[in-house]
C-alpha cells in the first residue's frame, strides 16, 4: 500500500516531474501531485506517494530539509484532513 506524504517548501517553478526525479532517487515513487490554484499556479505544496513505508521514512530522512530548486523543503507523513463538521 503506498503511504502518502506532504511536501511543503516548493519553489512555484517546481514542476510534479522535478519533484518526481527527486522522490525516486530514494525508491519507487507510486505518484505525485503538486497542489495548484484556480488559475494553475503552484501553491507551493504537494504531495508524494512512495510504494511501502520503508521508502516513506528514508525519503522523509533524507530529504526532510534538503534544497529542490532553491527551497529548503519540508518532508512528513500527510495528515488526513480533518472533517469541519456539517455546513450550514
Amino acid at each position: 500500500m503506498a503511504v502518502k506524504l506532504f511536501v511543503g517548501g516548493l519553489a512555484f517553478a517546481t514542476s510534479s516531474d522535478r519533484l518526481r526525479e527527486a522522490f525516486a532517487t530514494i525508491g519507487t515513487v507510486a505518484s505525485v501531485r503538486v497542489v495548484t490554484d484556480p488559475a494553475g499556479q503552484s501553491r507551493g505544496f504537494g504531495f508524494v506517494e512512495m510504494e511501502t513505508i520503508e521508502a516513506a521514512q528514508d525519503a522523509i530522512s533524507r530529504l526532510h530539509g534538503s534544497d529542490l530548486d532553491g527551497r529548503a523543503l519540508k518532508v512528513e507523513l500527510s495528515q488526513k484532513k480533518e472533517s469541519s463538521g456539517a455546513r450550514r
